[in-house]
């Protein structure tokens, strides 16, 4: 709009110069000189300002270069800005996906080591309990076979039957599972009436379970609690038949198993342990 302006105020200029010239011819020298001055200050003025446009617009493009460099430097640092927060956020995301991970294995731990823990105080305590037997059946006094009662041993028999289960005990301390099974079946066969043949027959079944023999080990915890209703390891033996029947993958007969070690025997170590193995079993 400003260009448009000074064009035409250059024409207005430039025809009144002509109209002096047309004049010049009548007018005074002085007058005619006076013109000249005058148009030679209008053209340097339109010079000027012609120059002062062209810097101008130079000016201007000057500044849209600058401001489309800048622009674009700005769209580049906003882009790296975006890939830098989803690197950052992906980072967070797997590294918080880790921490839950390792969290939860540290809790899987943690309740494998406290029901290993279980296991061992509850094997401890069934072991200071069969030492105790043993005992009572060392101090009984001596009597002859035919007149002794079931269950008790004359005191020949007694170490005997002390040598024989501690025998068995050994082997299975040693890991020798198949050596305990066999002197455990021959403690039975030699002291069927012994107060620790249910412990006997208890460890049978351990030995197997150790074997990851698990149907077997079914069979044999289950005749602890069909033949030794009464004895005190019959919770024990249930807990580790729905042991076997989770590790054989029939979570059903697990859960009934252990549903009725956790009825029958709320106040047991074993129904702690088998409200533990429920909740696994669950997940």
């Amino acid at each position: 709009m400003s260009l448009m302006i000074t064009d035409m105020k250059i024409r207005f200029v430039l025809l009144i110069g002509f109209a002096f010239a047309g004049i010049s011819a009548c007018a005074q020298p002085q007058q005619i000189e006076l013109l000249e001055r005058e148009q030679r200050r209008m053209r340097n003025d339109n010079a000027r300002i012609q120059t002062e446009m062209q810097s101008m617009r130079s000016s201007l493009a000057d500044t849209m270069a600058n401001t489309q460099q800048l622009q674009r430097e700005f769209s580049a640092l906003k882009a790296r800005i975006e890939e830098t927060r989803y690197q950052v956020d992906r980072q967070i995301g797997q590294s918080s996906r880790e921490g839950d991970q390792r969290v939860k294995n540290l809790e899987g731990r943690v309740a494998q080591l406290t029901e290993g823990l279980k296991a061992q105080e509850a094997q401890l305590k069934s072991r200071e309990g069969e030492l105790k037997e043993l005992q009572k059946a060392m101090q009984k006094p001596g009597s002859t076979p035919s007149s002794a009662e079931p269950g008790e041993a004359s005191a020949g028999e007694s170490e005997s039957l002390r040598k024989d289960y501690e025998a068995a005990w050994r082997a299975l301390e040693n890991k020798d599972y198949r050596v305990a099974i066999s002197r455990f079946k021959d403690f039975l066969t030699k002291y069927p009436q012994s107060r620790l043949a249910n412990n006997a027959q208890y460890w049978i079944g351990e030995s197997y379970y150790a074997l990851r023999e698990f149907d077997q080990a079914i069979i044999e915890f289950d005749t602890v609690r069909s033949k030794y209703p009464q004895g005190d390891k019959v919770a024990a033996a249930l807990l580790k038949q729905g042991f076997a029947f989770a590790e054989l993958g029939e979570k059903v007969n697990a859960r009934l198993i252990l549903q009725e070690v956790v009825e029958k025997y709320a106040q047991s170590p074993e129904a702690v342990q088998a409200k533990q193995k429920l909740k696994s079993l669950e997940s």
